[in-house]
This record gives structure tokens, C-alpha cells and sequence, in this order.
């Protein structure tokens, strides 16, 4: 069973950049297509980005499209999230999730492996 295991989150000025990074181990994360989510305040935890399996094909959605880009290296068994230009409605906890669709997932229940999350505070 693959395990997940966030970093890279702090506090940032708005308009700064962040680079998450989530590391697998127990398995391989090659054999997954990888996600990030986030959960503001008093929201539900919501669909931000993800890749397929190959890397081949990203989704994000609208309000980070264009400033945030995820990314995997298979070498280091991670997967990336940059964060720019970031605001202060990009604060949240990000977690990581793994999902063995072929297909993009968007919603929580395309991922079965969770991460424990890492703190973004944005300040203005």
C-alpha cells in the first residue's frame, strides 16, 4: 500500500510562489495517476490539479489554471505542485492523492491514497 507524505508548504506573501511536493513510499507512485486537493476554512475539500499515469495529460482547475502546474519525477518517486502568483483564497491544507485510474480523476472518489496534508497561509 502506497503511502503519501506532503512538504513544502509555509506562509508566502500573495503574489509569491510555493512548490509542494509529495513522496511516495511502500510503492511506486508510476503505477498511479496523482492529484492534489485542498481544504479552505469551512469548505469542503475541493479538486485543484492532477496528471496521468504517463504524464501526458494534466487537469486543473479554473481558479488555479495558468498559475499553478503539477508535475512527477518517476526517478525520485515524487510528484510537484507550483504554486505562483499566489492569493490569499489559495490558502488552504493541500493533500496529495493517488488514484489507479487510467482516466484525469477530478473528484474525490477517483483516489484511494491520501496524504496527511500540508499548511498554505497566503498573506495579503
Amino acid at each position: 500500500q502506497v503511502q503519501l507524505v506532503e512538504s513544502g508548504g509555509g506562509l508566502v506573501q500573495a503574489g509569491g510562489s510555493l512548490r509542494l511536493s509529495c513522496a511516495g513510499s511502500g510503492g511506486t507512485l508510476r503505477m498511479y495517476m496523482m492529484g492534489w486537493f485542498r481544504r479552505s476554512p469551512g469548505k469542503e475539500r475541493e479538486f485543484v490539479a492532477c496528471i496521468s499515469v504517463d504524464g501526458a495529460r494534466t487537469d486543473y482547475a479554473d481558479p488555479v489554471k495558468g498559475r499553478f502546474t503539477i508535475s512527477r519525477d518517476s526517478a525520485k518517486n515524487t510528484v510537484y505542485l507550483q504554486m505562483n502568483s499566489l492569493k490569499p483564497e489559495d490558502m488552504a491544507v493541500y493533500y496529495c492523492a493517488a488514484g489507479s485510474s487510467w482516466n484525469l480523476g477530478l473528484t474525490r472518489d477517483d483516489y484511494a491514497y491520501w496524504g496527511q496534508g500540508t499548511q498554505v497561509t497566503v498573506s495579503s
